[in-house]
């Protein structure tokens, strides 16, 4: 059972029978399945089609992460000739993939790395916090050093930990309580400042905040602080470009980690390689993933500098190695087709590009400022949001019907967008991250169709 090119309603009725009877997908709720479905049978660019045939522009590149886009076919012939030629070992052993596309990050992050390998964004993130923690028993012998400084409105994945890191209350409430091991700072989400601050007369409160906390539980008690460089779940927030080169300065004045999650920021999303290139730091351990392979088959990354990685140097009977693994960190096939999709960004300037057409992109989203509803747009490179509601002067919230509405509504036109905010509290802003091979009339469809729907909503 397969579908083709012409599209066959059976074979669609009969996937679509095989799955509510089988899977349990997520965040979709299934009585919702059981109304209205997508099939989706085929891609190629930044173009996704549906089994009745129906083609949408994919602006969100799956889930944040089909960077180069759709339909890659030397992707899939990397895939096939490395399986036959070593299709798994466990990395306890080395392999010629992983070890090239260890070498290829390092590169990419200035030199001065090692890379442990593990599969998803939630994994990088959970090996990230427990190295800094063995890290901070080796050289901080003495001190109890566990704690992560993580901000409200965060998102760093779906693992427990992960979830705890994170500061979205309506993906974490239902699998509360949590360890207490992850301590909570403001965001610098300016348009909506927990503050009541205005940037740049804020005074940069929001690491203000970070350092009083630092101080407040004991420098003593805190292993690293992790933020992602541009804030993508709370919808798009953009900090000042002086936010991270404070946090920095105060990881390093009470000797933690800088931990730098670029899941989303990362692989020439932001218009540079890596997000935080863009302010000047040099993080600790920095999270990669999605975008490494633009997700063509899954593998992920932690990364942490060399200063960290000699903490764990020893004879054998010293126990410092890294006491993590992962049954399929280091996959041959997965690092090979990082490995080429790597290879592809940098050949087509695909940073580059992102920056360009991002650009481009954002003067055609700021026009939409115009409509009453619309509060503010931002981005930076092709990472974009805009931010819906009732009144530009209260900036009270759109209501959730009609912010579903206007989701809808744009895929009913063919262009699928993203809702960013982890729920109700936060969830009013459109979520724009197109394959970074988006064309310029591809940015028109969408800014026009989003032109076309804002205006409609009713007042």
């Amino acid at each position: 059972m397969s579908l083709a090119n012409t599209p066959d309603p059976a074979i669609r009725r009969a996937i679509v029978e095989q799955d509510l009877a089988n899977v349990l997908h997520p965040i979709v709720q299934h009585r919702a399945l059981e109304k209205k479905q997508m099939v989706v049978a085929g891609s190629s660019g930044s173009t996704v089609r549906d089994a009745d045939g129906t083609e949408y522009l994919d602006a969100m590149a799956g889930l944040w992460c089909v960077n180069i886009g759709y339909g890659r076919h030397e992707l899939a012939q990397v895939a096939a000739e490395q399986m036959e030629r070593l299709a798994y070992f466990p990395h306890t052993a080395m392999n010629e993939p992983a070890s090239r596309l260890a070498a290829t990050i390092n590169t990419l992050m200035g030199g001065d790395t090692h890379v442990y390998f593990v599969n998803s964004g939630s994994e990088a993130n959970e090996a990230g916090f427990k190295i800094a923690r063995q890290w901070a028993k080796q050289e901080y012998p003495g001190q109890f050093r566990f704690k992560t400084i993580s901000r409200y409105y965060a998102y760093h994945g779906t693992t427990l930990a992960t979830l705890d890191a994170g500061g979205m209350g309506e993906r974490k409430g239902k699998f509360e309580p949590y360890s207490g091991d992850f301590v909570h700072v403001a965001p610098p989400t300016c348009y909506r400042c927990p503050f009541g601050l205005t940037h740049p007369s804020c005074g940069m409160a929001c690491v203000k905040n970070l350092e009083a906390t630092i101080l407040g539980e004991g420098p003593e008690s805190v292993a690293e602080v992790i933020v992602e460089p541009i804030m993508s779940g709370v919808g798009i927030a953009v900090p000042p470009d002086e936010y991270l080169p404070a946090v920095e300065a105060i990881c390093r004045r009470y000797g933690v980690l800088m931990h730098v999650d670029e899941v989303i920021n990362g692989f020439g999303r932001t218009g540079r390689m890596f997000a935080h290139q863009h302010y000047g730091v040099k993080p600790d351990i920095v999270a990669v993933a999605k975008g490494i392979s633009s997700a063509y088959l899954p593998i992920a990354a932690t990364v942490v500098r060399n200063h960290v990685f000699e903490s764990f140097l020893g004879e054998p009977d010293s126990n410092r190695q890294v006491v993590q693994v992962n049954t399929y960190g280091g996959h041959p096939a997965a690092a090979a087709v990082a490995q080429r999709n790597i290879e592809i960004m940098l050949q087509e300037r695909l940073a580059e590009r992102a920056a360009e057409t991002g650009a481009y992109l954002m003067d055609g989203l700021r026009g939409l400022l115009k409509h009453r509803n619309v509060g503010d747009v931002r981005g930076k490179g092709l990472l974009c949001g805009v931010e819906l509601v009732k009144d530009k002067t209260t900036r009270e919230q759109l209501d959730n019907a009609t912010m579903n509405n206007v989701i809808d509504a744009c895929k009913a036109a063919g262009v699928i967008v993203g809702r960013a905010g982890g729920g109700s509290r936060w969830g009013t802003v459109v979520a724009i991250c197109p394959p970074l091979v988006v064309t310029r009339a591809e940015c028109d469809r969408l800014v026009e169709t989003l032109d076309r729907t804002i205006a409609a909503i009713p007042v």
